[in-house]
């Protein structure tokens, strides 16, 4: 059950809630992403007058899908926990930890409440987002010693150690526990998963150009600065870009080459948002274009199909098999 709320319980900030309402800006933005024309001059049902173009050779992925799994230990859900608070979370001077989810993932809202063992989740009123808000002690806590040494932005542990440990209730706390940032490069856990369920999009393109179309599969990540942009193109490869008139930077994953690494990484590290969903999608995409069924009608009918539903729940898990 999701929760209208009273004044009191949302008790926040303007600027938490500007937080929320940019969040949902940036959402609506990368959805925007995901959608480009496509001219379909289709003859008969065998042939296509456009030619169908791949410049690159795919490297193969298995077309098994692994079972989807959760963190099984506090070691993972810490790492998962971190990537989630340093692209979507705050630390507010309420001394509360607010994460926003978009409304498809209460559900996930609802998980992660359950394995900190406290909090609340609250609808947002007329936003198509709910939030998870930790505001007792204990709970607060916990969070920090699942995330400490876990965090990569210096945002976040600045406001862990200015909104919530310098506030007297947590100075027992603040004496024994010795905040750090993670600066090593290694990827290889759920951090990356949990950012990508806070800041990432899966994107299909068609690009068709003087008869010839093209098939791109972006996994992308916007950011205001570029140095967690620069460590994820270290492990994935892909570009960074800049858009000056939005002053944001974003990264891209744009090869096959690169696409194959994201897929290898989430077939290893789950994403647990709704936006498993489209990755499953977007694999599936990829496994037909490296049967080269994508130089069909019927496989780029499927693609079309793909790419249609991103950012819905409305495709069976059993058409991606």
């Amino acid at each position: 059950m999701l929760f209208a709320g009273t004044t009191s319980l949302f008790s926040f900030k303007y600027s938490i809630l500007n937080d929320i309402v940019k969040i949902l800006k940036l959402w609506s933005k990368s959805a925007g992403n995901n959608i480009l024309s496509y001219k379909n001059n289709v003859g008969t049902s065998e042939t296509i007058r456009n030619e169908i173009i791949q410049t690159e050779e795919i490297k193969l992925i298995s077309k098994h899908i692994p079972t989807h799994q959760r963190p099984v230990n506090d070691n993972q859900l810490g790492h998962y926990l971190a990537g989630l608070i340093d692209g979507d979370g705050h630390f507010s001077s309420k001394q509360q930890l607010v994460i926003v989810f978009n409304s498809l993932d209460s559900s996930l809202a609802y998980y992660l409440k359950k394995e900190i063992g406290y909090g609340t989740v609250h609808k947002v009123k007329n936003k198509n987002a709910v939030i998870l808000v930790v505001a007792n002690k204990k709970g607060m806590e916990r969070v920090i010693n699942l995330v400490n040494g876990k965090l990569r932005t210096n945002k976040k542990l600045y406001q862990i150690e200015k909104n919530i440990l310098s506030n007297y209730k947590y100075k027992d706390f603040s004496k024994i526990t010795t905040l750090s940032l993670n600066t090593d490069k290694n990827l290889n856990n759920l951090w990356l998963a949990g950012f990508s369920d806070a800041d990432a999009s899966f994107q299909i393109k068609l690009i068709t150009r003087n008869n010839h179309t093209e098939v791109r599969l972006n996994f992308q990540i916007d950011q205001k600065e570029n140095n967690l942009l620069i460590l994820i193109k270290e492990l994935l490869g892909g570009n960074i870009g800049y858009r000056k008139s939005q002053d944001t930077y974003y990264y891209g994953s744009t090869s096959f080459g690169s696409a194959k690494k994201v897929i290898n990484y989430f077939d290893h590290y789950h994403l647990l948002s709704s936006k498993h969903i489209n990755f499953l999608k977007w694999r599936k995409a990829y496994i037909i274009i490296q049967n080269k069924d994508h130089l069909t009608e019927t496989g780029l009918d499927k693609i079309k199909k793909l790419k249609s539903t991103m950012n819905s729940l409305s495709v069976s898990k059993l058409d991606l098999i």
